[in-house]
């Protein structure tokens, strides 16, 4: 399979190109009217992961994984008359990943190589934020390929500053329409067979109010309500029964979720900032979770800071789930997925984030440069590795 990367490095050149363009002599005093280039960031990741409790396998067997992640997000601004604000947002991302455990939906293969496949994700968003009444509408929509998947994604927003701008209030609803290739393990083919696609639908609604308490603390609350309809399973992954039989896996059709957040940035004088952040998350699939996430980040210099950070997140298990030979043909939905069984996990790293008065690699407008590393390690046995890199020109 052919890899694609579309990395800051190899559009370098572009950039340079794009910093020798004249700017405006006072951009203070005038506000253009064109659409004009205010931002991109080039972010480029390498995820790998490895466990012992693949869903293709029936809980059991090598959950590796490597992902090489690619985006470029072009931001675009401009002035009306009414001194309205315009912004225009277009992202593209190029996943390139394999996986070990798809490799097993064709247990006759026998073949050392793992599953390859390439997923990319276009997106496009509008905003039009009015400064002087203190609000903004936006819009946007989005999609996601790849070779099983087939997703469309559309959202509205609304938001509105309190009288004296310290607070805000957002509302925000989504919708993905999703169709799912039905690819079966090789063993049930000569039952169900294979092929044709089935629908699931995702409706999300969000409700957010920030606050700045003082010039020191900030606040955000959110709420939303999740509602999912349609092929809810995935058709590879396999479940096995205590009499020793094979199965596909079955999850109802209808799935209602609400997550609650909180999150917290307190200025800890001119050099440190404590961001803390907390979820409370429940479904009508009996799962229940809490995420708790602090990170900090701190100057060693005008132009060089440390963001080392940590996340905790627990979960219970869906009603649903059992181990490997541990469902019974007496039950009407069943999985071995353990991204749906009980576990803890801690998620660690440290981000570096550069930005020098010249521009990175002297390039004015390439402003900043940072380098993330995160660790994570779950209870079930599976841990994982990201490393991303994120440049930004402005």
């Amino acid at each position: 399979m052919k890899r694609i990367f579309i990395t800051g490095f190899a559009l370098m050149s572009l950039l340079r190109l794009a910093a020798q363009e004249p700017t405006a002599a006072d951009s203070t005093a005038y506000k253009p009217q064109k659409l004009k280039l205010d931002e991109i960031n080039l972010v480029s990741s390498y995820y790998r992961q490895d466990g012992d409790n693949a869903a293709v396998t029936g809980g059991i067997g090598s959950q590796k994984l490597t992902d090489i992640s690619n985006s470029i997000d072009v931001k675009f601004v401009k002035y009306g008359l009414s001194g309205k604000k315009h912004m225009l947002d277009v992202e593209v991302g190029v996943d390139q990943y394999s996986s070990a455990s798809s490799d097993m939906v064709d247990l006759s293969a026998n073949t050392s190589a793992s599953y390859s496949d390439i997923r990319v994700y276009p997106s496009l968003s509008y905003t039009m934020e009015n400064e002087e009444k203190g609000n903004a509408i936006g819009a946007g929509v989005s999609s996601s390929t790849e070779y099983d998947y087939q997703s469309f994604g559309g959202n509205v927003s609304y938001s509105k500053k309190t009288r004296d701008r310290n607070g805000e209030f957002t509302a925000k609803f989504q919708a993905y329409i999703d169709q799912v290739k039905l690819i079966n393990p090789t063993e049930l083919r000569p039952e169900i067979g294979n092929g044709g696609t089935e629908g699931r639908n995702t409706f999300a609604g969000s409700l957010s109010y920030s606050q700045i308490v003082n010039q020191n603390f900030q606040l955000l609350f959110q709420a939303d309500i999740v509602t999912q309809q349609g092929y809810l399973s995935l058709p590879f992954h396999r479940v096995y029964f205590n009499d020793g039989s094979v199965h596909q896996e079955n999850l109802p059709d209808s799935r209602f979720k609400i997550p609650l957040a909180v999150r917290a940035s307190y200025f800890l004088g001119d050099n440190i900032i404590i961001r803390a952040y907390y979820r409370y998350y429940t479904d009508d699939w009996k799962l229940t979770s809490h995420t708790a996430d602090i990170e900090v980040p701190f100057k060693i210099s005008p132009f060089l800071s440390l963001s080392p950070f940590y996340r905790y997140y627990t979960q219970s298990a869906i009603k649903y789930f059992k181990a490997y030979g541990e469902h019974t043909g007496s039950e009407e939905f069943y999985t071995s997925n353990y991204d749906l069984s009980k576990f803890n996990s801690n998620f660690f790293g440290l981000g570096i984030r550069l930005a020098p008065p010249n521009g990175v690699l002297g390039i004015k407008h390439l402003n900043m440069l940072e380098i993330r590393y995160g660790h994570y390690d779950r209870s079930t046995n599976l841990a994982s590795d990201i490393v991303s890199i994120n440049l930004k020109y402005k």
